[in-house]
């Protein structure tokens, strides 16, 4: 299972990946799909929505179950992923790249208590 080296990581198996000073790139990771099984719909949420950090701000729907997923940082929303609407399986086919979800701008980031990949990596062992 690919951890991505480079981004963080949340518990809730979110990925971060810092596309400038104040904006990231969220999505979920290729552990948190494989634990969902074939994704089938995505609500996505509004762009200039604000999120909190670790609230709900989407809900993936998959074969198995329907999941939250929360955001790792608090602000505003300034990207979606169009693709997902019409493809959600991006998220189970590429998780890092082609399925990720929204982007977030924020005028603090919190990232201070995000895993990196290494210690993601042993928190997913755990689990």
């Amino acid at each position: 299972m690919e951890v991505r080296k480079g981004l963080l990581y949340s518990k809730d198996h979110e990925w971060v990946q810092e596309v400038s000073e104040s904006v990231v790139r969220v999505g979920i990771s290729a552990y948190a799909q494989d634990q969902l099984g074939d994704i089938v719909y995505i609500e996505l949420p509004e762009i200039d929505a604000e999120v909190a950090k670790g609230e709900s701000f989407t809900v993936v729907e998959s074969v198995k179950a329907a999941s939250d997923v929360f955001s790792p940082v608090s602000g505003k929303i300034v990207a979606v992923n169009e693709k997902l609407e019409d493809s959600p399986e991006l998220i189970n086919e590429s998780p890092y790249d082609e399925g990720w979800i929204i982007e977030v701008k924020s005028d603090e980031l919190e990232l201070s208590d995000l895993m990196t990949a290494e210690e993601y990596a042993r928190y997913i062992e755990e689990v």
